[in-house]
């Protein structure tokens, strides 16, 4: 009986890690990152920087950055550059299952100043 109790209690523990999924940002624009915030699309309920999940706090050109309280879906991207640049990327696709949840490209900053 006991190692029955045992099963059931890894089986919850790897259902319940399995349902907290990591999802990484991958920046491929050719700027630095020093801040990334998302909120729900459409709102305007920006949730923490996550360019303070990265050692020295910014996501370099090619690098893929840890996401934290983020959950597949669709999301509006605020973004700052290292030089001063402010954008947003509306409706952004976040998804699970992959080796990152989105990236950026140069294309996708439209909407900056």
């Amino acid at each position: 009986m006991r190692g029955l109790v045992v099963g059931v209690c890894a089986v919850a523990w790897l259902g319940a890690a399995h349902a907290e999924e990591r999802l990484a940002f991958w920046n491929l624009t050719t700027a630095t990152i020093t801040q990334l915030s998302m909120a729900p699309a459409g709102s305007t309920a920006f949730g923490d920087n996550q360019c303070a999940n990265d050692k020295d706090g910014a996501v370099e050109h090619d690098e893929r950055l840890r996401l934290t309280g983020v959950a597949p879906g669709h999301y509006d991207v605020k973004l700052t550059t290292k030089n001063g640049r402010m954008c947003l990327v509306k409706d952004v696709e976040a998804k699970s299952g992959g080796k990152y949840a989105f990236s950026l490209a140069d294309s996708d900053l439209t909407d900056c100043h």
